[in-house]
């Protein structure tokens, strides 16, 4: 097993090659990817050249399983076929919509700190009636389990909400309470888990026959795009009405027989063809850190070094807006992703400063997030702080 805090920038030569003078510090949002990470992505080249329109047997019967295997055990799965893969999070919410009763807008809840891919479309849908929408509060976070649990009370087709918040970084602390609160036993409860995965220890083996899951490879996983998966779990939602031909992918050879059929496992949620360079690059990627022993939690462990550090340097620097006061979560709470934000209204401002200085962070309205990856070294902090410094001086 690797050191908890050995560097691991020799991982990651390709990218930081490619970087030059940039810093990257944007590690929660698109990731710099591992070397490994090349290799899969030149194996989906290989396959296509080698095996023709074949390739696709060795995807479902070879690439996808392996997949799979990799993210149940991850998330502590008790059936890796629960999970179907997709080229990106919003097919998988527009299924779930397709999957709620028929002849009425579906009743969703939700919360107000929840990613585009579900908050645009629902928002959309909601304008035109199509959809009637209950949006819970994130803040104040302390109160949001009992708050989000009276809303849960009422009777709702699709419940969704995050793991962990993309604008703010704050955790659910306890996601098998959060299910359990939802009273309907009909409704569809879906997790959107993008800011956990790989990023947090992640239990789901309690709310697996329960609650879909939908995270992918972009962020923490740092095997980039066109490789989301869900945990559909075993006999809810059976046909949605968002379908492609991949939902029934076992059944192509035997003709059409009447109805339309799907899949028993998670395959019932797959869309129609895609690149599968994804899925080489994620099997890659998880094999490199299955080689190192790193998991979510060493993983964890090394973000929060990096913030503390980070945070202590630039406190004596007392740059106005990114102060301890203005994270939306301390340095104290537990309950805390992989990212620092920090919400002020000189956020807009710094970003652009930063990205002046060839210092790579974003911006989500007055919120400015910090990330750090397995290519920063807990030795880096100072110069990190330093140089942020340096730019907003």
């Amino acid at each position: 097993m690797t050191a908890p805090f050995a560097s691991l920038k020799p991982h990651f030569t390709r990218s930081l090659a490619a970087t030059g003078a940039r810093l990257h510090l944007a590690a929660h949002s698109h990731h710099l990817w591992p070397d490994a990470s090349y290799a899969g992505h030149m194996a989906a080249w290989d396959d296509a050249a080698t095996h023709w329109d074949a390739k696709w047997a060795r995807i479902f019967g070879h690439l996808v399983p392996a997949a799979q295997r990799h993210v149940a055990r991850r998330l502590n799965l008790p059936d890796p076929t629960t999970l179907a893969f997709a080229p990106n999070t919003h097919e998988f919410v527009r299924r779930l919509l397709s999957a709620c009763p028929p002849g009425r807008p579906p009743r969703v809840l939700t919360t107000d700190a929840e990613f585009h891919s579900a908050a645009r479309q629902f928002s959309r849908l909601a304008e035109e009636r199509l959809l009637e929408l209950t949006t819970v509060p994130a803040q104040p976070f302390a109160t949001f389990p009992a708050r989000f649990a009276e809303a849960a009370r009422g009777r709702y087709d699709l419940v969704f909400v995050s793991h962990v918040f993309f604008n703010s970084g704050w955790v659910v602390p306890d996601l098998a309470a959060l299910v359990q609160t939802v009273a309907d036993p009909d409704a569809l409860i879906a997790i959107d888990g993008y800011h956990a995965f790989m990023a947090l220890p992640t239990d789901l083996a309690a709310i697996a026959s329960r609650a879909f899951y939908i995270a992918g490879g972009y962020k923490y996983a740092m095997a980039g795009e066109g490789v989301c998966f869900m945990h559909c779990p075993p006999g809810i939602a059976r046909s949605p009405r968002d379908t492609g031909w991949f939902a029934s992918f076992g059944t192509l050879d035997q003709g059409r027989t009447g109805g339309v059929p799907y899949a028993a496992d998670g395959g019932r949620f797959l869309g129609a063809t895609f690149d599968p360079t994804g899925l080489h690059r994620l099997n890659a990627v998880m094999h490199w850190l299955d080689g190192l022993g790193l998991e979510a939690p060493e993983i964890h462990a090394r973000a929060h070094a990096m913030q503390y550090a980070v945070m202590a340097a630039l406190d004596r620097s007392k740059i106005p807006g990114l102060r301890p006061a203005d994270l939306l979560v301390a340095l104290g709470d537990a309950n805390r992703g992989n990212f620092l934000a920090f919400d002020s209204a000189q956020s807009p401002a710094l970003h652009e400063r930063l990205r002046a200085a060839g210092i790579v962070a974003d911006l989500r309205g007055s919120v400015l997030r910090l990330g750090f990856g397995l290519y920063h070294d807990l030795a880096d902090a100072p110069a990190i702080a330093g140089r942020i410094a340096a730019a907003l001086a």
